[in-house]
This record gives C-alpha cells, structure tokens and sequence, in this order.
C-alpha cells in the first residue's frame, strides 16, 4: 500500500449507530469530512432487509455529491434468537439464512445500488466490514457455522464487485476489511470466553489510516485492521 493519499470529502457510513460505525462517523467527521449517516433509524432509513430502502439511501446520499467514500460497517453474529454454532449438530437452517441475508445479501445489495453511484474517474472506495472468521485459509479452530459461511460469501462478493468496479473506474478501491475484535455488542458476549478487544474508536482509527492507504491495485483484497493481506 502507498503512502496517505488526499482525505475524501464526501464520507458516507452505513450502519452509522453501530459501534464501530458511530465510531467511523466521529472520526472521519473529526478531521472536517462532511458524513452521511445511514442505519435503519436514520432519515432516511436503511435496512439490509429492504432493497426499496437501500436504493432510496443510495440515491439520497448520490444527491449530496461526488461519493468518494462508502463504508459498510453492518454485520451480525447473534441476537436473542441466533447464537454462533459449536457443532453442526446446532446447524439450523432459519439461522443460517439470518446471518447470510444480514452479513451477505444485504452488503451484495448495498455493492448494487452504491458502487454504480461511484464517480466514474478519480480514487473512490467501497469498504465493507468482514471479519478474520470468514476467512478458509486462517479457519483452524471450526464452529461458527452461519458466521464463517456468510463472511466468506461476503469476500466473495466483495472480490467479484471490485472486478465490474474496475471497468466502471479503473482508480476505484473495492476492499473488505476486518477490524479487529472490537469492544462493541457483536463481540461483548464473547469477550468472556478470552477474546482480547479493543475500544471502538481505536477500531475506527485503524480503519480510517488503512481505507487512507490502499491504491487501486489493492482492489478485490481482503485486509486486516493493520493493512495485512488475510488469505483467502
């Protein structure tokens, strides 16, 4: 990766009240960026599970201007009715199309209505939130079943777009990212279990001198919170 490139000037984060997105938010607002902030709460409102809501949100934020940078930091590992599987004995298909609707679909959705919103000349960069879990050359440990499987589609899909992103501007970045176990509600009910976290804006920082960093030849990869390569 280059060195820090010119900051973005039009920042639009999806997932903006999460953890790790209200933490991106403050700090790419900090540094005098103008963002836009989209989840399913905002005006107006984005949900992962509402096609019609995501394009409305892609061409509400298309109308404030050249979208020189978009993050996608959704995801979900549980809730009050999904829990990470420790055996394939817990499989449960219900579950399974939970965390692909929410950690795959729903991002291959906001790739189809956001990135053709991308200028077609100059850097601009797509980013979404993976995670290390999803990825099959590091899985040592198993378990996660629905997690794993949905992030690895999401690499996959993510890879996929960076190649059609590339023919609409060939200086674009398509790139997932993982952040780190971060101190937020996706990872607190883990944290007991030994998981060393770290705080949001911590996260978000990281983050935000990564995106600074990749070049349009660092399209289609998948990255640690340091700028490491994750394999495949």
């Amino acid at each position: 990766m280059a060195e820090l490139v010119t900051v973005p000037r039009l920042v639009t984060i999806i997932g903006a009240t999460g953890g790790i997105g209200s933490a991106l938010c403050d700090a790419y607002a900090a540094r005098g960026d103008t963002v836009l902030r989209l989840a399913r709460r905002t005006d107006p409102p984005l949900d992962l599970l509402s096609e019609p809501s995501i394009a409305a949100a892609a061409a509400w934020a298309a109308a404030h201007g050249p979208l020189d940078l978009v993050i996608d930091a959704t995801g979900a590992l549980s809730d009050d009715a999904h829990r990470p599987e420790r055996s394939w004995r817990e499989l449960d298909a219900g579950h399974m199309a939970w965390s692909f609707a929410i950690n795959a679909i729903g991002p291959a959705l906001l790739m189809k209505h956001f990135c053709p919103a991308l200028p077609r000349t100059g850097r601009t960069v797509f980013a979404t939130l993976s995670a290390r879990v999803g990825s099959i050359g590091d899985n040592k440990l198993g378990g996660w079943y629905s997690y794993r499987a949905s992030k690895a589609a999401l690499n996959q899909l993510v890879h996929t777009a960076s190649v059609e992103l590339r023919r609409h501007n060939r200086d674009a970045v398509c790139i997932a990212l993982h952040p780190g176990t971060v101190a937020t509600p996706l990872s607190n009910p883990f944290a007991k279990a030994g998981l060393d976290t770290r705080p949001a804006a911590q996260a978000a920082a990281d983050l935000v001198a990564v995106i600074d960093a990749v070049t349009p030849e660092d399209t289609g990869s998948f990255r640690d919170h340091h700028g490491a390569v994750i394999p495949w």
